[in-house]
């Protein structure tokens, strides 16, 4: 509840009892003073009666007739009830009875107003009476006449004064509604009025509590809430300076953050997430603000919690670990993680993210690359080193036989030699060293020259090969050494892997500025599940009949290499049985 309203109340409550108090005094005092009126009234009019019973001359009626006409006209001019009594207690006359009435009513000797009138010359009595039966008030007082002596009473019903008394309450009682109203109106007001700088004061503190940028108080009074409200101000003006020291703070880190390529994420206390950086939202794949959510709502790999409670049970110093996902797409992590510390107490856990996806890909590769030179060098070494040993322990003698060990030796040294020779270009290539001398080139003579220098293995299988490339068709900048590799690997493959009889055919057209060139065969074809890495170093279909043929496994890599550095791209389509495609483009200008 608010203060005014809780002063408003206090303040209507205080002025209720004030008010309520107030009118039980003027009510008794009111009902008294009236009482006192009534009672000065009737005294008057006692005396009266007692004068003018004196004025009635004697006439020859009943004493009782006489005392009652009296009596009647007393009443009637006073508007009081009046009673003619005797000394002996008789009465003698009444205003309210009838003359048979009179006779009937008891003696009223004893009734306490006649004893005091008797004693002291004016009496009065409150009572019920019997005769009427209502309560009156009583007042009598002593004449006499040359008839009879007496005495006068006056009597008039306490009804009236009942009446007056609740006139009197009701009227105190409108007067003290409209003052309890009259009264909580202004004590809102003024509770409003006053309590305004506390309300001011309490806004700005709220602010500073929720954390927000608090304004100042403008409250000029010299009072106590003026002291208060400076005190605050100046507060305030400390917390403004720390929020924008924080907020400054707070920029530059998320700065940093936000610019770090490494991924970040920073967990509470409780272990829920307080920023991720956009870095390893992106590597994460994830749109939404994880933030306040648990790590594993948003990262689902078991062992990201268990690097998070490795790195909570430290007090100092990182863990690492490398964490693999699979979900959305693959990637390989490593992570360090550490606590943040703060007086000897956890307050959080920060853990990078390294991506080393591609850096695993290519040890794999490098793994896979050297087990694989290591193998092909191997083999044509063994063989060299083996017919070496046998001439020098005395094959050089058996000169049938001496002329083919040297022939196999030059053989393999020669394979050797390609192989050297198609590593160092895969490594130029790979490396950027590959140097290039782009000039204009006819494609047709430069495939009628390759097609010559495979003239040999052309013949002896009896291949058909056709070169369909135009005499007039455009020319391409090109590399000529390069590209002329490019069509030696290409054609050369397709006769291995053409049967005897078969046929190659070489195109080019042109495709959205670019030259799009064809070698397709009818032999052997390659198996779907080869085709996507039919291309990769030292991959081959049929390992062994590939080692019969001569080939290094380093021919499509390099042909991919030398055709991407061109700006081009290589791709391959292929049936078992049918025949296998390659196409590779050419841009008309590098």
């Amino acid at each position: 509840m608010k203060i005014h309203y809780k002063l408003t109340l206090i303040f209507s409550f205080f002025f209720a009892l004030i008010f309520f108090f107030t009118f039980r005094i003027l009510n008794e005092a009111l009902q008294q003073r009236t009482a006192q009126e009534i009672l000065s009234n009737l005294k008057k009019q006692t005396l009266l009666a007692q004068t003018l019973i004196q004025e009635f001359r004697i006439t020859d009626e009943d004493r009782i007739e006489f005392w009652d006409r009296i009596a009647d006209e007393i009443g009637d001019r006073l508007n009081v009830r009046a009673t003619v009594i005797a000394k002996d207690g008789v009465v003698l006359g009444d205003s309210n009875l009838t003359r048979d009435g009179v006779r009937n009513v008891e003696n009223h000797l004893l009734r306490p107003e006649i004893q005091t009138a008797f004693d002291k010359g004016l009496g009065w009595q409150r009572r019920y009476s019997t005769t009427i039966r209502q309560p009156m008030l009583y007042m009598a007082a002593p004449f006499d006449h040359p008839r009879q002596s007496g005495l006068i009473r006056l009597a008039i019903p306490l009804t009236q004064l009942e009446m007056i008394s609740d006139s009197l309450k009701k009227f105190l009682s409108i007067v003290l509604f409209l003052g309890i109203i009259l009264a909580a109106v202004f004590s809102y007001i003024a509770s409003a009025y006053f309590t305004r700088p506390l309300v001011e004061i309490t806004r700005v503190a709220e602010k500073i509590a929720r954390g927000e940028q608090p304004q100042r108080i403008i409250i000029t009074s010299k009072d106590m809430i003026g002291r208060l409200a400076q005190s605050i101000n100046h507060m305030a003006d400390q917390v403004r300076q720390r929020f924008e020291e924080v907020a400054a703070g707070r920029s530059q880190l998320e700065a940093v953050l936000l610019s770090m390529f490494e991924g970040v994420l920073v967990l509470n206390k409780a272990g829920d997430i307080l920023l991720m950086n956009q870095s390893l939202k992106g590597l994460l794949h994830i749109n939404d603000d994880p933030a306040g959510k648990n790590p594993l709502e948003v990262i689902r790999n078991i062992r990201v919690q268990e690097v998070i409670q490795r790195a909570a049970s430290l007090t100092s110093g990182v863990y690492s670990s490398e964490l693999t996902l699979f979900f959305p797409e693959e990637k390989t992590f490593l992570i360090h993680a550490t606590p943040v510390v703060r007086s000897g107490e956890r307050q959080g856990i920060i853990l990078i993210f390294h991506e080393i996806t591609e850096l695993r890909r290519l040890e794999k590769i490098r793994q896979e690359f050297v087990a694989n030179v290591s193998h092909e060098l191997r083999t044509p070494l063994a063989s060299i080193k083996g017919y070496a040993e046998t001439l020098l322990e005395g094959a050089l003698e058996d000169k049938e036989n001496a002329g083919d060990f040297i022939q196999i030796i030059y053989s393999d040294a020669d394979r050797l030699a390609r192989l050297i020779n198609d590593i160092l270009d895969l490594s130029r290539i790979e490396t950027g060293k590959f140097k290039l001398a782009f000039e204009s080139y006819a494609l047709q003579p430069l495939v009628a020259s390759v097609i010559g220098q495979l003239k040999k293995p052309i013949r002896d299988k009896k291949i058909k090969v056709i070169n369909e490339i135009p005499d007039n068709f455009p020319a391409v900048v090109i590399d000529e050494d390069r590209i002329t590799q490019v069509f030696y690997n290409l054609i050369d493959n397709a006769v291995k892997y053409t049967p005897a009889g078969g046929e190659i055919l070489i195109s080019a057209i042109q495709v959205d500025g670019m030259i799009q060139v064809s070698v397709a065969d009818n032999g052997i074809g390659i198996a779907e599940e080869h085709l996507p890495r039919i291309f990769e170093r030292f991959y081959r279909v049929d390992k062994a009949r590939s080692r019969e043929l001569g080939g290094t496994g380093l021919g499509l890599a390099i042909v991919k290499h030398i055709v991407q550095v061109h700006g081009g791209e290589v791709s391959v389509s292929s049936k078992p049985g049918k025949g296998t495609t390659f196409l590779f483009t050419l841009p008309r200008k590098i």
